[in-house]
């Protein structure tokens, strides 16, 4: 088993930043992917940002050159800096860790972007 948990949502005016952090805890492998995912209401959650265990990333167009991935192994931890945020950046955001094909899910945090 692997437990996520989230911090730093929050409430932000256009064009602000904010930085999500998440660190699993449990039974943890060194193969894995790890990121974000977002869930606006009325919409479909949908992958934000991803890194694994060797250091590849993976950015939805919509956050490129915005959002910005990172992880620190030792505290088996995952961090996104999120600038220049936009109202449409607004939703729950939710940290993802996969590991021998098993998918866990933190219990998301709040951002909201609006003036």
């Amino acid at each position: 088993q692997v437990q996520l948990v989230e911090s730093g949502g929050g409430l932000v005016q256009p064009g602000g930043s904010l930085r999500l952090s998440c660190a699993a805890s449990g039974t943890i492998f060194s193969i894995y992917t790890m990121g974000w995912y977002r869930q606006a209401p009325g919409k479909q959650r949908e992958m934000v940002a991803t890194i694994t265990g060797v250091g590849y990333t993976n950015y939805a167009d919509s956050v490129k050159d915005r959002f910005t991935i990172s992880r620190d192994i030792a505290k088996n931890a995952v961090y996104l800096q999120m600038n220049s945020l936009k109202p449409e950046d607004t939703a729950i955001y939710y940290c993802y860790r996969d590991q021998l094909a098993r998918a866990y899910w933190g219990q998301g945090t709040q951002v909201t972007v609006s003036s």
